[in-house]
């Protein structure tokens, strides 16, 4: 069973992942642009000659990047957890999969669950990967997604049988797809410390109300670093910004990240309970939506949380949950 077959048993909404590309153009599922920390390429002594040095968003990283292997390569390797405190039994289990077989296994689920792929770096991605025709890694991961009927916006009716949100840290490319698909947009906002990738614009910029009023006509909310909107301080919350309420006033969802229940990622004032955070960011913040590594917790306090029964689930009662979920915000991704 895979991750995001475990959070669709868990409850998930929607299953998030990021998108990159293989030397030979085939779209994966990874979220690192190199394979160091999260496969076994160390023991594979044939490709020991492929690490490389390249610019990564303004930084010279050196390692063994996706772009550099075929995606028969690819799949000679097995992925393994990034964290030591983290369940390690899995270690060598999996393979890396693609963006298709992604999507099948949302489509495969037994009731409506939503995907929210992410355009992973897409400068890079476009540097050292060619397509033919002078196509974009862009315009692969549109094809994508419309190959299998996802269209429509933001609660639409073709929206509600498949719904799908595209993410991306890079301004340019949502904006760029935008003339492709209609389909929810959401700017990622990274750490105030982290420029744009693609227009190297500051947090301060991107943040701003003139660039809220700008950016609002492609994309229907942000996706900022959760210690963006509540500022930390030894490990325990600050003074909230008014990030969310300015979003709001622009028509902006807000869909912080990650939230994880772990004690190391928890901040002192949640006392080591997420179910104390995801009320804390739901009910008192007000955001449209979370991303959550731990699915079945955060189902369980969005099932506390409802007006709705569980026992509802025929296949129109949960097209109709998932848009009232996500409209009284309470959808997770």
């Amino acid at each position: 069973m895979t991750l995001w077959q475990r959070a669709i048993e868990e409850g998930a909404d929607f299953i998030e992942t990021d998108i990159l590309s293989s030397k030979d153009g085939v779209l994966i599922c990874f979220h690192d642009v190199t394979l160091d920390e999260t496969t076994d390429i160390a023991e594979h002594k044939e490709f020991a000659n492929r690490k490389r040095t390249y610019d990564v968003q303004g930084a010279n990283t050196t390692g063994y990047f996706t772009v550099d292997f075929t995606l028969e390569e690819l799949k000679t390797l097995r992925v393994k957890q990034r964290y030591p405190f983290r369940d390690q039994q899995y270690n060598g289990k999996f393979q890396i999969i693609t963006f298709e077989e992604y999507i099948s296994i949302a489509l495969d689920a037994s009731r409506v669950v939503g995907i929210y792929p992410e355009i992973k770096n897409p400068v890079l991605i476009n540097q050292h990967v060619k397509w033919p025709g002078g196509k974009r890694f862009e315009d692969k991961f549109v094809e994508m997604l419309k190959k299998y009927g996802y269209k429509g916006s933001y609660l639409s009716k073709d929206w509600l049988k498949q719904p799908a949100f595209i993410q991306s840290f890079a301004p340019t490319s949502l904006i760029y797809v935008s003339n492709q698909t209609d389909l929810p947009k959401i700017l990622l906002i990274d750490d105030i410390t982290v420029p744009t990738q693609d227009t190297n614009q500051s947090y301060w910029e991107i943040t701003s109300d003139a660039y809220f009023n700008y950016i609002k006509d492609y994309v229907v909310g942000i996706g900022p670093w959760k210690d963006t909107i509540v500022p930390v301080v030894n490990n325990y919350l600050q003074t909230p910004t008014d990030l969310v309420a300015r979003a709001h006033a622009s028509n902006l969802q807000v869909h912080p990240y990650t939230l994880r229940d772990e004690n190391v990622f928890l901040h002192f004032d949640f006392h080591q309970d997420p179910y104390n955070e995801y009320e804390y960011w739901v009910n008192k913040m007000g955001v449209d939506g979370l991303f959550t590594d731990f699915t079945g917790s955060l189902h369980q306090f969005q099932e506390w949380n409802s007006p709705f029964s569980p026992k509802d689930d025929d296949a129109s009662t949960l097209l109709h949950k998932i848009a009232c979920l996500i409209s009284n915000k309470y959808g997770k991704k």
